[in-house]
């Protein structure tokens, strides 16, 4: 890639102070910065490195001033992460790929891709399966029978989308994540007979899930990840849960069956939610919790196992730390007071 800075700006909707001539043909760490490259500054404790940085263009906010004399061309914004996000994928998206399906893919007669797209070698595309427009599926992907995949969305190497299931336009799919795997129900009795889980997993548009997630099939109906949820690796939605619009799930989160958490959710990392409860909209939920009970508030922010609101969370939390001391002092005054006794 080369980039002045007047394009970059003129990308990003930004204003150039400094020379905007100045190109650049790679990215780097603000800390890093070596010349001919790109970084920018969106968070205030890397300030100090922007006076010694060597890249030639920064990335900064509409407000940034300067207390020193700066080396490189600056690029304004109103939000330089978000603007480097964009530039990034716009880099990213430069890449183009050749379409069409390699000689060591299997695609059944009966499946519908579209001429845009690319198939890699070792795939594996199933009966009345249908690919759109411009989808890239790398090598050792499993598409199932009657899965489809949307417009615009990329699979990556070992993912599986097993049969009836649905990906929307535009969503991105990391390496070795399931769609559609069984869901974990048994009738509870001697041989804890297996229950059929027949329906499929849903993933609306923009999606994206990172590596290794599991999603299971719904029991009956779907497992439905609406528009626009990002979902971090090493994730396990089970059957017939449903996670609303937008809301961002981090690592080893578990979210047990038909649980249906709202939009604009954040959850945090090693989170373990129970079956058959519902989460508001906007909710926040701090690493390690446990949910164990319906979040019925909208916006709450939870802490803890069982989780509750996270002031009273970590008002206890300073207790609970100082319990061994408390203790010693109780026993301390049980026995002054024991000293009275035996000398009145």
């Amino acid at each position: 890639m080369e980039f002045s800075a007047q394009s970059i700006a003129e990308l990003l909707g930004g204003l150039v102070d400094g020379d905007e001539d100045v190109k650049v043909t790679d990215i780097s760490k603000i800390e890093e910065g070596k010349p001919g490259t790109l970084t920018f500054l969106a968070n205030p404790k890397y300030t100090n490195f922007i006076y010694t940085t060597q890249a030639s263009i920064v990335i900064v906010a509409n407000d940034f001033k300067p207390e020193e004399t700066l080396q490189s061309t600056l690029i304004r914004v109103k939000n330089p992460y978000r603007a480097f996000a964009t530039l990034l994928d716009k880099i990213h998206n430069n890449h183009k790929f050749t379409p069409g399906i390699s000689p060591n893919a299997f695609v059944d007669e009966s499946a519908k891709i579209d001429s845009s797209s690319y198939i890699g070698p070792f795939t594996y595309v199933g009966k009345n399966a249908v690919v759109g427009k411009n989808v890239r599926i790398y090598p050792q992907a499993y598409i199932g029978d009657n899965a489809s995949v949307g417009n615009d969305s990329i699979i990556y190497s070992g993912v599986k989308i097993f049969e009836n299931c649905k990906v929307g336009k535009s969503c991105i799919i990391h390496g070795n994540s399931v769609l559609g795997s069984d869901g974990f129900g048994f009738v509870k009795n001697d041989d804890n007979k297996k229950v059929p889980q027949v329906g499929n997993v849903i993933l609306e548009d923009y999606v994206e899930i990172g590596a290794s997630v599991t999603i299971d099939r719904a029991t009956l109906g779907s497992t439905i990840i609406r528009k626009g949820v990002k979902l971090d690796n090493l994730i396990q939605i089970a059957h017939n849960v449903e996670v609303g619009d937008y809301t961002m799930i981090a690592s080893q989160t578990g979210i047990s069956g038909s649980t249906k958490i709202g939009k604009n959710c954040l959850i945090g990392g090693q989170v373990g939610i129970v079956g058959h409860i519902q989460i508001a909209d906007e909710v926040k939920i701090a690493a390690q919790s446990g949910i164990s009970n319906h979040i019925k508030e909208n916006g709450a922010v939870v802490q803890g196992s069982p989780a509750f609101k996270i002031n009273d969370y970590q008002k206890s939390l300073v207790l609970f730390k100082n319990l061994p001391k408390l203790f010693k002092e109780v026993n301390d005054l049980r026995k002054q007071l024991n000293e009275l006794r035996d000398n009145s």
